[in-house]
């Protein structure tokens, strides 16, 4: 899911040469995106599945295909360097690859952001303050890293103050189960399944810092510009789904139970996810999200994250190397080097009914 390892990110964020971002977008007629598992991009798969995004493409004369690819960094990477037209990433990983590599990229459909999805978990203690002096397994520069970042200013405490231990996903389980792990960064599934362990306390978790791991569909900036039929068409498809895939009829546990198979489990422990996912089913309420005022303090944190792990673009001086645009016209960051922005013009033409 939402996680990176060292080398990928450096390679991703820190190698690829400016000119990459200025892979020449033009008219076109055929678009591909990507998608990696995780609860709030399932519906990316169903929407190739169910021909909901053909019937949507249809509409405006053109193709877009959805390729589902295992490893989540590299579909990144994938994107960033021009394979893919847009992808499904986290806010985080989109202004420290993507844009921290020079691709302009905006976030044209805000899905969710993690609302207890992330969370710390300490053994045999209650509180996290406990934490200090702790060795904290999480997987080193993902958004269990920042989690665990914001959670310890909560409590006064740094990174200082404790040890980190990098720890694939793949890992997690098997690590708490032994002695010397105390403490553990994670996400769902994973979180669940280790919470449940007898001696397991979940001490912080995302829904402390509400909205600030966003679930985004990201596409080329340039790409977009010039064929705003693209836009419409990932936009309409994505909102018909929402509506089904959050009905209490029929068609929606249907739509679920196909999203739930697809990542592992089934209607219960896909619905479980979901209860710790904000998921912006309405257009109008992704456009509210990403219209409120907290958003750029959000991706100040993010930048000053990224900038103190040394992963915020080659030779970033500041945490206000990228710029990061908003609704309002206003910009955190470098105004001359815009590259990540935030615009909610075609989620507002499906509030608007405008598709």
């Amino acid at each position: 899911m939402k996680s990176f390892a060292k080398a990928s990110l450096l390679a991703a964020a820190l190698s690829l040469p400016l000119s990459v971002g200025a892979v020449q977008a033009e008219e076109k007629k055929d678009f591909k995106v990507c998608w990696s598992i995780y609860v709030g991009w399932m519906p990316w798969g169903y929407l190739q599945d169910s021909g909901i995004m053909k019937k949507w493409a249809d509409k405006y004369d053109i193709n877009v295909e959805i390729v589902q690819i295992n490893d989540y960094v590299e579909s990144i990477n994938q994107y960033t360097a021009g394979e893919y037209d847009g992808c499904s990433m986290t806010n985080m990983d989109a202004l420290s690859i993507p844009a921290g590599g020079g691709v302009d990229t905006t976030a044209l459909i805000v899905g969710d952001y993690s609302n207890g999805n992330d969370g710390i978990i300490l053994k045999d203690k209650t509180e996290l303050a406990d934490i200090k002096g702790q060795s904290v397994n999480l997987v080193e520069l993902s958004v269990s890293h920042y989690l665990l970042a914001r959670a310890l200013d909560t409590v006064g405490l740094s990174e200082k103050d404790l040890t980190v231990i990098n720890t694939s996903d793949a890992d997690m389980i098997a690590a708490y189960a032994t002695a010397d792990v105390t403490s553990v960064v994670t996400w769902n599934p994973l979180l669940s399944e280790i919470e449940a362990q007898p001696n397991a306390t979940k001490v912080f978790d995302s829904a402390g810092i509400p909205g600030e791991i966003i679930d985004i569909m990201m596409v080329n900036t340039e790409t977009l510009a010039d064929n705003p039929a693209f836009g419409k068409a990932l936009v309409g498809a994505w909102y018909e789904l929402m509506a089904i895939m959050s009905s209490d009829g029929d068609e929606g546990a249907s739509a679920r139970t196909a999203m739930a198979e697809a990542s592992g489990t089934d209607l219960p422990g896909y619905d479980a996810q979901l209860a710790t996912t904000k998921m912006f089913y309405t257009p109008a309420e992704a456009v509210a999200f990403t219209k409120a005022p907290e958003l750029p303090s959000t991706m100040k944190f993010v930048a000053e994250f990224l900038f103190d792990k040394g992963i915020l673009g080659e030779g970033a001086p500041s945490p206000e190397f990228v710029g990061v645009s908003f609704p309002d016209g206003s910009v955190y960051g470098d105004t001359n080097n815009v590259k990540l922005r935030f615009d909610p013009s075609f989620m507002q033409m499906a509030a608007d009914g405008a598709l």
